[in-house]
């Protein structure tokens, strides 16, 4: 694996962090995940830009302009031999003496970029669905920045890995749902697809944006708005969206079906509708 860190691309093995990095002793930073397909990063412009409001949220100047950040993606994608990636960027605020205040003057951020080979959901589950939990949604409350300090998302998934499950769906003191503690999750009633609103107490999903969009331009009935506890206990269908896990169907919450226990109709045709965008969209531009 070749990764860039800092200006040099070299083999992972060689890359090195001081210990004084406010990454590693604040976990002061931020991160964007971005899907490529065919040697195409998928909607690279919306990333950066998403990146650059994580940027802002936590006052941290841009390390690159977006032409930069392209060529260096570019040549990232280039120097590793999957046809399908996904790219993770690290960007923190450098490395200082351990003091909660910004460092003054400022110092260098650090860069960090790595590929991995991307590898989509196997048939079997895609048979079966997966299984999730629920939880209160104890996090903080600017989760519209994809901040690096992700230990209770961390901990919110560990509940469901713990259970055999797939996924964590978290629901806020007000009853409302907000996501997966890595994921966006979507509800299926009566027909109907409902989205959680992007807001501050969810991250701003560029999968969810996809699946909203073939919803539209199939003519899939959809709304977005805030979904109670309730609803999502008597959902039709339960989805889950990634950049790594696509569209994926939940069967069971909580030890209990989600309608029969099998993935429905929605996910099915949401699920072919993404593969035919995957093929006639995302691996060619």
């Amino acid at each position: 694996m070749t990764i860039y860190l800092n200006g040099q691309f070299m083999p992972i093995e060689e890359a090195r962090i001081p210990v004084l990095d406010r990454g590693f002793i604040f976990g002061d930073g931020v991160y964007e995940v971005i899907p490529v397909y065919s040697r195409f990063a998928f909607r690279l412009a919306e990333h950066l830009k998403r990146l650059q409001f994580s940027l802002d949220g936590i006052r941290l100047a841009n390390p690159h302009s977006d032409q930069e950040w392209t060529k260096l993606i570019t040549e990232l994608i280039g120097r590793n031999t999957a046809e399908d990636q996904y790219l993770y960027l690290h960007i923190t605020r450098g490395v200082a003496k351990r003091d909660h205040a910004f460092p003054n003057p400022s110092v260098q951020p650090t860069v960090f970029m790595m590929s991995n080979p991307l590898l989509t959901p196997p048939t079997a589950l895609l048979t079966s669905g997966v299984g999730a939990v629920s939880a209160p949604d104890n996090r903080w409350l600017r989760c519209d920045i994809k901040a690096i300090s992700l230990l209770p998302n961390v901990l919110l998934r560990q509940m469901a890995i713990d259970a055999g499950c797939a996924e964590t769906i978290l629901i806020r003191d007000d009853d409302f749902m907000t996501e997966g503690a890595a994921s966006n999750i979507f509800l299926v009633k009566n027909g109907v697809l409902l989205a959680p609103p992007k807001d501050n107490l969810m991250l701003p999903g560029i999968t969810y944006d996809v699946l909203l969009e073939i919803a539209a331009a199939n003519s899939i009935p959809h709304e977005i708005r805030r979904i109670a506890k309730d609803e999502i206990f008597n959902a039709d269908e339960l989805l889950l969206t990634s950049s790594t896990k696509e569209v994926l169907a939940i069967t069971t919450l909580d030890n209990k079906p989600v309608g029969d226990g099998k993935p429905g109709v929605m996910f099915t045709k949401l699920h072919k509708l993404y593969q035919d965008y995957k093929r006639d969209v995302m691996r060619k531009t």
